[in-house]
């Protein structure tokens, strides 16, 4: 994420706090649960069968208008807009059913009448779309430093690891930052962070964003933060796989390349075992970093690599979940074009949801557009893409 410039300004929206504690009622706090190897068996499909796969169903739309292909690649970008209120053309966009979700910032909330406001539109243009599926509105609320909505959870990871309690005080600012999200209509937390630190004041640390050292208790706390957190149906994203606990402090991926030469047995143990725990816990989404670790791919970003993403997550992990790219304009891409391209080779590489957060809506239609190109002319693989929309729909689904 580009956190460093998007940390909310809790203080001067302190006041907000009260406004946003009140619990949803108890009818939808169900715990959020993985799926079953049934649910996880990908049925037969054809365009018709997939929600949202014929396109004249589409309020205003025509199949001449917005092809079946854009609409399938819409239902995996995460759009994002500047201001406190969504424009127009994000709402038509949900409305035909072209985006998967909205990633929220500190520059969406002015005011709990505000914000509530604001997404009760997202979620009114949802309700309007093809299917009725609820959209994923996520944002960043790990703790400390890091929210991007006035109120819990106060405490960092790094004070949670090292309180006198540390387990309990998981779960608290788990359970804190669910009722935080869903007391204004969000469904999504990109956290817990589960980066083990490896010295002082590096990246992760110098922000508090890691639990700790010591990967057994990254593992157990985040586990515990992400499980009380989708007891109240708000769904936890472990991130950045497979690890940034070892980037310098100015080994920022918003800002430039980065790579880690991590020994491949060092990777697995420290960066990687927090990772068994969230996905034992049920975690929901899964976040790849956009450094380069040549012990596993030498050529390629994580969230870019198939080796790392389908071999490392997928086939090591047993993870089967949704993945979901960190900022798709981050820096650590240059060389690898605009954004038509960078949407390409995360689809390729396995990423099911492709997170355009420039608060541009422009940016999440390059990427979508990029899509529907390549899944018309063979470059990216049908039934691959098939298989990424019904993780994506199922998640969305479980959250109605």
């Amino acid at each position: 994420m580009l956190w460093l410039r998007r940390i909310a300004p809790v203080a001067a929206l302190g006041l907000l706090l009260a406004a946003l504690c009140t619990s949803p009622p108890d009818a939808v706090r169900t715990p959020l649960q993985p799926p079953t190897s049934a649910e996880r068996t990908p049925p037969v499909t054809t365009p018709e069968s997939i929600p949202g796969g014929t396109p004249d169903t589409a309020p205003g739309t025509t199949p001449d208008t917005i092809p079946d292909s854009r609409l399938l690649a819409g239902r995996r970008i995460v759009y994002s807009y500047p201001g406190p209120t969504p424009p127009p053309e994000l709402l038509q966009v949900i409305r035909e059913g072209r985006a998967a979700g909205v990633i929220l910032f500190g520059e969406n909330v002015t005011g709990p009448d505000q914000i509530l406001a604001a997404v009760a539109q997202l979620r009114e243009a949802a309700a309007q779309s093809p299917t009725g599926a609820p959209l994923l509105l996520m944002t960043d609320q790990e703790g400390g430093k890091v929210r991007r909505l006035p109120g819990a959870p106060d405490l960092s990871a790094r004070r949670t690891g090292r309180s006198a309690h540390p387990v309990a005080e998981a779960a608290r600012s788990g359970a804190e930052a669910g009722r935080t999200l869903a007391d204004i209509g969000l469904n999504v937390n990109l956290a817990p962070v589960l980066d083990v630190y490896d010295s002082a004041d590096n990246f992760i640390d110098h922000h508090e964003r890691s639990y700790g050292q010591d990967p057994a208790t990254v593992a157990e706390l985040g586990a515990g933060f992400l499980a009380a957190q989708q007891d109240l149906r708000v769904a936890a994203t472990a991130k950045h796989f497979p690890g940034l606990g070892s980037a310098a402090r100015d080994q920022n991926t918003d800002e430039q390349p980065v790579t880690l030469p991590v020994p491949l047995a060092e990777l697995r143990a420290r960066g990687e075992e927090p990772y068994r725990a969230a996905i034992g816990a049920g975690v929901r989404l899964v976040m790849a970093s956009w450094a380069v670790y040549p012990a596993l791919d030498a050529a390629s970003p994580a969230g870019l690599s198939p080796v790392v993403v389908q071999g490392e997550l997928r086939e090591r992990l047993g993870f089967q979940g949704v993945t979901v790219t960190d900022a798709l304009e981050a820096k650590a891409l240059a060389s690898y074009g605009g954004t038509g391209p960078r949407a390409l080779a995360a689809a390729a590489a396995g990423m099911d949801l492709l997170l355009c957060s420039a608060r541009d809506v422009q940016q999440g239609e390059e990427a979508a557009a990029a899509l529907a190109e390549a899944l018309d002319s063979g470059r990216l693989d049908r039934a691959a893409f098939t298989e990424a929309l019904q993780r994506v729909d199922e998640l969305r689904d479980g959250l109605r």
